[in-house]
């Protein structure tokens, strides 16, 4: 992979990089109130399916909404103190039995090793054998149960140490806690049916926008070739990079993780002319993306060159005889230390 240097001057990046609090609490204040609402509006049309299931479907979009938020934690970019990013993440992952411990390690390997066989979450890419297609598929139909076991089991056995084993172990059991709470009283209120229907059926609708927007993200981007080539940006429109707290800016994310979700739009615009100089991918939609790679299914690198030099003819971005995957940065930031680090800072 070739290097390159970022258009972002220290001062540019800097004046992207703030905390706004009173914003984010104002929209967490929001999303829970709409859950909340869905909730309730759902037990009042018991009886009518149509109702019942247009909530439920809203709800999931809007744990996304939250998990999003989850995201920015795992970079301490939602909050000044790391402690609040903390709380925040375990708490907004207790509805469902993946940790935040194992998702911020995992996601931290993800920055690091973006789009090459080194990254823990590059499993569309294969040979396209029968494995790499029960995998992909099993993923999409059940993405969240494939995942509960992933963070769960998997990845702490292959990369946990005894600390965060403890801290793994303990938000397991503090989650295991909550659960038999809340079944303890839903029962003793009659009321148990209602409760898993609000809190299992969302999470089922969750787990297909979760497969959408994790496929979406890297799928038939260039192999290999760096964090902002690597990654697609999904300019979508404004209500939807409002719920998902732009994380459809993906590419500007992954070049510099320090930026705040509110930030990205314009992060986007100020890196705009490198993610077209070094072959990366923009889109408008995510359901034209993912049907897509429902229909193409797992990648493997041969079809993944093929398809891209096939866009990047349609598009008239390159000749026929160009290279499809132009020089592209492994890292494209000039700034030093915790501005371009992913995680801790």
């Amino acid at each position: 992979m070739s290097e390159t240097t970022a258009r972002l001057s220290r001062d540019q990046l800097q004046s992207l990089i703030y905390y706004r609090n009173g914003y984010t609490l104002a929209k967490l204040a929001l999303f829970v109130a709409i859950m909340a609402a869905l909730s309730w509006l759902s037990w009042r049309a018991e009886g009518n399916p149509w109702i019942e299931w247009a909530c439920y479907l809203g709800l999931g979009y809007m744990w996304m909404s939250l998990v999003t938020f989850m995201h920015e934690a795992t970079h301490y970019t939602l909050f000044p103190k790391k402690w609040q990013n903390w709380l925040y993440g375990v708490v907004s992952m207790l509805p469902v039995m993946i940790t935040f411990v194992a998702f911020k390690e995992d996601h931290m390997e993800h920055h690091k090793y973006n789009r090459s066989y080194r990254d823990p979450d590059s499993f569309t890419m294969g040979k396209r054998g029968f494995l790499d297609f029960l995998t992909y598929y099993a993923y999409i139909a059940i993405s969240i149960v494939l995942t509960m076991i992933h963070f769960t089991i998997i990845y702490p056995i292959k990369a946990f140490t005894p600390k965060l084993w403890a801290i793994h172990l303990g938000e397991i059991a503090l989650k295991l806690l909550c659960y038999w709470a809340l079944i303890s009283w839903a029962r003793h209120a009659g009321l148990i049916e209602d409760v898993l229907e609000v809190w299992l059926w969302p999470i089922a609708a969750f787990s297909l926008f979760n497969s959408m927007r994790f496929i979406v993200e890297h799928y038939e981007t260039p192999w290999d070739q760096g964090k902002l080539a690597g990654t697609r940006t999904l300019t979508s429109n404004p209500v939807h990079s409002f719920f998902w707290n732009n994380i459809n800016y993906h590419a500007g994310h992954h070049l510099y993780p320090k930026v705040p979700y509110f930030n990205l739009q314009k992060l986007y615009e100020m890196v705009k002319p490198d993610i077209a100089a070094c072959g990366g991918v923009v889109d408008k939609s995510y359901v034209a993306v993912f049907a897509k790679a429902v229909v193409r299914g797992p990648e493997s690198e041969a079809r993944c060159e093929k398809f891209l030099k096939e866009r990047s003819e349609k598009r008239g971005a390159a000749s026929a005889s160009a290279s499809v995957y132009p020089a592209a940065p492994a890292v494209l930031s000039p700034i030093p230390g915790q501005l371009a680090a992913g995680g801790e800072g």
